[in-house]
């Protein structure tokens, strides 16, 4: 099974272009393309951040610099399969998740994750999801939605958020039924305690809904996004949802607290530590 992963954490160490050169040198055969500089977020004052990041300033400059990434992936040896939009969805506008979805077409990928409102039911979500399907069809990209989370002030727990136990992630999926919108299951989200219903549960849940994938490991109880095989996930049981499901996409990584630990001089090691563990992963797929 290919491998990929996000490219934002080696990006805030050595830049974007630098990024990818060190994923496809590390091994991966694709990269997910990180998005959250076209809206980055001031969660403190709840709102967005006023920015000159290419991605930011216009959809003419996001596509040349999301040309510029392809060029650099593909002389390389690498792909991108797909892209993650800015969030959270429902402040932004509808222009900035359809520059996303356009830089997604144009780097070559084939899915984008929006995240759901984390408070809006399935019939809610998926009138802002109708919204934007014909301009997806139009670029030939998928929109995956994505389990989330909530966390009431002082609880011990996360708690229910959109699409966080597999009930309403099928709902949310099947009240659009459309072929060009589909499933990406966030691996750690899946096993935090009081919100989700547990990855083995979900992956066998969803079924060929399943298209995308965001894999990293936690504590089970707060959503750490830390390397494979460090924390306390059971990938025997992620492993053997994802072979008996018969999943066909990638396994991309978003373990993007990781490379926190590392530097310029030393972020080479730690971007192939993220291969070697999502390839550990794959070699249990059986």
């Amino acid at each position: 099974m290919k491998v990929s992963t996000e490219i934002y954490s080696a990006a805030r160490i050595v830049g974007l272009e630098r990024a990818v050169e060190l994923i496809a040198k590390a091994g991966f055969d694709a990269y997910d393309l990180s998005l959250f500089d076209m809206a980055r977020f001031d969660w403190s004052a709840w709102k967005f951040i006023e920015s000159e990041h290419p991605f930011a300033v216009s959809n003419a400059e996001a596509l040349k610099l999301t040309r510029r990434l392809k060029q650099i992936a593909s002389d390389n040896g690498m792909t991108c399969n797909q892209s993650h939009a800015p969030f959270p969805t429902l402040p932004l506008s509808t222009d900035i998740l359809k520059r996303a979805i356009e830089c997604t077409a144009e780097a070559g990928g084939e899915i984008c994750i929006v995240h759901p409102d984390n408070n809006r039911t399935a019939e809610e979500n998926a009138e802002f999801y109708h919204g934007l399907l014909p301009f997806a069809k139009e670029h030939g990209v998928k929109i995956a939605t994505e389990n989330m989370w909530n966390w009431e002030k002082d609880a011990p727990t996360s708690c229910f958020a959109a699409c966080s136990t597999s009930e309403d992630f099928v709902k949310h999926i099947d009240i659009i039924n459309d072929p060009y919108f589909v499933a990406c299951l966030d691996i750690g989200h899946a096993e935090m305690k009081g919100s989700g219903d547990g990855a083995y549960n979900m992956i066998k849940a969803l079924g060929p809904r399943l298209q995308a994938l965001h894999i990293h490991d936690n504590d089970c109880l707060g959503d750490n996004h830390q390397i494979p095989f460090s924390l306390n996930i059971n990938f025997d049981e992620v492993a053997r949802g994802l072979a008996e499901i018969n999943y066909g996409g990638y396994l991309t990584l978003e373990a993007d607290r990781y490379l926190e630990a590392f530097d310029e001089t030393n972020v080479e090691k730690g971007i192939k530590d993220l291969y070697d563990s999502v390839q550990k992963l794959n070699s249990m797929i059986k």
